[in-house]
């Protein structure tokens, strides 16, 4: 967890690294992932860096290993991707190895593929042909009917008008036929038939459906113009005699060609696909390779070569921790190539800012992400993430809180958790999948929280549990009951309608669930539990400003910043908090005027006056206050936190003034003093008005719990119910369908939905009112060069 309170410290380092040994050195660290290179040669080009060659026969061969696959996919198989078990990077002698293992693959499925290609073309235009010669028979023996009104034999006819005869796509035969028309006159007689099959195009996979047809004229200008449409429309011609005898002797050379055809194509066929088979088993280390050889020169071209050219140099951060794991992959780099001269590391002393590091593991991840979403923490700035792991989904829970929600929750949570392994290898392209499952951690506290909360609430899909037995005894007579029909009569907090010495053990009554007051009650211990929590995370992230102030040797700030700030919160809000708990305590049932409940003020209206300093009104047989010098404690709380304002406005000017210097106060550095005053007084009052505003704010965890109860409420009374209220036959007939959509309904709206809004509300209260109070988040992330990160980021 120290790594998580506060980013890892960095170094910036210098690799003096040996040309032969730079491969290696660097294939090293790309597998340990520790090591963020900076471009020492910004000024060039991507064109102009020494490495560039590599790059591009790298790029060549990515583009042979991406045919292969596509070719792969184009037959149906599977490319599987390797999660584990990673292949390393080939030394550079491999590397020529592999790009003439790579054009010999290409150039064979190449090959193959054209001759497959062809073969298909082939077979397609004698399969058209057929359909030509095979359906054009009716066309002959009807044309001279129905081009001249008059039957004839057709050995006789057919040699005094001319046709063309071929195959259209189907969708442009009526086109097709109204330019024949056109340019014709209606001298061009056109008969055509459907071909049931659909045809393949060999180059793009895409499905046509065709059409035979025989166009019939007179003369050669129409033939002419008849050819030109048909060129137009990419209509296939083909030789069709106009005698009988003739297409069937040409029919059966044809069959006689497909039949020798079919046989050619199922034999390229099979061998291509053998060829395929076997480099399908090796093509996804293939691919993996190249992205790592590629991601090794681009790295490359980042460093900078010294005046004598026999070394190469590279500037990087590094975790200070981990400054040993560099120095073992520049030694081992160096052994594998054996040089005799080895690789060094050199710490340069900097004045720039690093980046952030925050080391993170599955559980932590994700709420580490939460907050980067809004900012990246500056370099060794106290790292909200730790506590949001336990704020978060208590927050959350406050406001989701219901035990059969929570339980829904919680499983599908931990069931993403239990089976992670199967999930992270299905590699989903699905967003809305992924966002979730980076978040089942934070989903499984949710839905812990939200249990635990639910217990406190005593709700469960909307009904209370009674676990332990009421501690309410009824109050009224048995004629009072029977003769009460609007049902108004009220739980008495009084001693005759409680049980003596019992207390219910945890959590509400469920006696409160029957009671027409359950929502004024309810509305009020969900306020100010809302309110003493919001008062208590503020109070929490003005704390951890200390923190910051202490380690970044700022410790002015305490006396001018925070000292002022927390007394602001604590002698108004905090004090507010305090009177909640002292009316609990002081006034009870069994308590006499004037500790009675009806002599029991309002926090708020007390608080009001304080800040006014105006008079409570009270009832006869009361006090005004509720302890002994209440009124003077609160004159000296407001003048003291009044007094705070001019302190936090004043206070950091002045003594920068004072002290004659912007050092060691945050961001200043070499600003004006206006600009420090402008600055100052910002802060003072986003401060003031905040620390009311985001008071305020937290109510929300009060409104989206009663809005959450209540609908879960209204869902089982309007949908559940009216299963349950028929009779014993009828109910149990429409119970099942009513059971089902009620389920829907609390998946889809109280689980899903509520869950969501209960999710960015939270999320509001963290970014806002919590962290505003110490996070600046104006860093950024530490990347290094990983080739795990690269990998997964070419495939999202």
């Amino acid at each position: 967890m120290g790594a998580l309170f506060r980013s890892e410290e960095m170094s910036l380092c210098q690799l003096f690294i040996q040309p032969e040994a730079a491969y290696t050195t660097v294939a090293e660290l790309g597998e340990i992932g520790i090591a963020q290179f900076r471009d020492l040669n910004p000024e060039l080009s991507a064109f102009q860096r020494k490495f560039t060659a590599e790059v591009r026969r790298c790029d060549e061969m990515e583009r042979k290993v991406n045919y292969i696959k596509k070719e792969l996919i184009k037959d149906g198989m599977e490319v599987k991707d390797l999660f584990y078990n990673l292949p390393p990077v080939p030394n550079p002698r491999e590397f020529i190895d592999l790009e003439a293992l790579f054009e010999k693959t290409e150039n064979e499925i190449l090959e193959l593929s054209e001759n497959f290609n062809q073969l298909l073309q082939n077979f397609q235009e004698l399969t058209e042909l057929r359909y030509v010669l095979e359906r054009t028979q009716s066309f002959f023996s009807e044309h001279v009917s129905n081009y001249e009104g008059s039957k004839a034999e057709e050995a006789g006819e057919t040699q005094q008008l001319g046709f063309v005869a071929g195959v259209i796509e189907r969708e442009k035969v009526l086109g097709f036929e109204r330019i024949l028309w056109r340019i014709s006159r209606g001298n061009v007689f056109l008969r055509h038939a459907d071909i049931e099959t659909p045809f393949t195009d060999p180059k793009t996979g895409r499905e046509h459906h065709k059409n035979v047809f025989v166009a019939f004229f007179q003369g050669d200008q129409l033939k002419t113009r008849v050819k030109k449409v048909c060129a137009g429309y990419h209509a296939s011609l083909y030789p069709c005699p106009n005698n009988y005898e003739e297409r069937d002797d040409m029919l059966k050379g044809v069959m006689t060609r497909l039949q020798d055809l079919t046989m050619v194509i199922n034999q390229t066929k099979d061998q291509r696909q053998r060829v395929l088979v076997s480099v399908s088993k090796d093509l996804p280390k293939w691919i993996i390779i190249v992205k790592k050889i590629k991601a090794i020169y681009h790295t490359m071209n980042l460093f900078n070569i010294d005046v004598s050219g026999k070394c190469l140099i590279g500037e990087c951060w590094i975790p200070t921790n981990d400054l040993h794991l560099v120095q073992s992959a520049l030694t081992n780099g160096s052994n594998v190539v054996g040089s005799t001269v080895p690789s060094f590391m050199n710490v340069i002393a900097t004045n720039e800012n690093p980046p952030t590091f925050n080391r993170t593991n599955r559980f932590t991840q994700g709420f580490q992400n939460l907050i980067d979403a809004f900012g990246v923490a500056n370099y060794r700035e106290a790292n909200p993430a730790l506590y949001t792991i336990i704020t978060f989904p208590f927050l959350f829970a406050i406001m989701f809180g219901d035990l059969g929600h929570g339980i829904i929750m919680f499983l599908f949570g931990l069931w993403m958790v239990t089976s992670e392994k199967k999930l992270l290898m299905q590699k989903s392209k699905n967003e809305i999948w992924n966002i979730f499952f980076g978040g089942r951690y934070i989903i499984l506290l949710m839905g812990f929280f939200s249990m635990y909360t639910g217990l406190i609430y005593n709700d469960c899909f909307s009904k209370t549990m009674n676990i332990f037995g009421s501690s309410w005894k009824i109050a009224y007579n048995e004629s009072t009951i029977m003769n009460n029909t609007e049902g108004q009569l009220q739980l008495n907090p009084s001693d005759d309608s409680l049980v003596e010495g019992r207390t219910y053990p945890f959590g509400l009554d469920p006696a409160w669930m029957l009671a027409t007051n359950k929502i004024i009650f309810l509305n009020s211990f969900k306020m100010k539990v809302s309110i003493i929590f919001g008062v208590v995370h503020m109070i929490f992230g003005v704390i951890m400003s200390v923190v910051n102030y202490n380690h970044f040797r700022r410790r002015s700030s305490i006396i001018l910043e925070f000292l002022p700030q927390i007394l602001f919160l604590v002698l108004l809000f905090a004090y507010m908090v305090f009177m909640m708990f002292w009316k609990w305590f002081r006034f009870s049932p069994k308590s006499q005027p004037p500790y009675s409940p009806g002599c029991a003020p309002s926090v708020l209206i007390y608080f009001i006056n304080m800040m006014l300093f105006g008079e409570n009104k009270y009832p006869d047989g009361c006090e005004e206050y509720m302890f002994p010098y209440q009124q003077e404690v609160q004159l000296y709380f407001v003048i003291i936190a009044l007094l705070c304002i001019p302190w936090m406005l004043l206070g950091k000017p002045l003594f920068i003034m004072c002290t004659g210097g912007n050092k060691g106060h945050g961001d200043h550095g070499d600003e004006p003093m206006s600009e420090i005053w402008i600055h100052q007084a910002i802060h003072t009052i986003e401060y003031v008005l905040n620390t009311i505003s985001h008071t305020a704010s937290y109510l929300r965890l009060w409104a989206l719990s009663l809005a959450h109860a209540q609908l879960s409420e209204v869902l089982w009374g309007m949908v559940l119910n009216i299963g349950l209220t028929q009779s014993l036959y009828v109910g149990g007939a429409i119970l099942f369908p009513i059971f089902g959509a009620w389920a829907v309904l609390t998946l889809a709206i109280l689980v899903m939905m509520e869950g969501l809004s209960a999710f960015l509300h939270t999320l509001r209260l963290h970014w806002v009112e919590f962290m505003s109070k110490f996070y600046t988040g104006t860093g950024y992330i530490f990347a290094p060069f990983h080739f795990k990160t690269i990998l997964n980021e070419e495939e999202d």
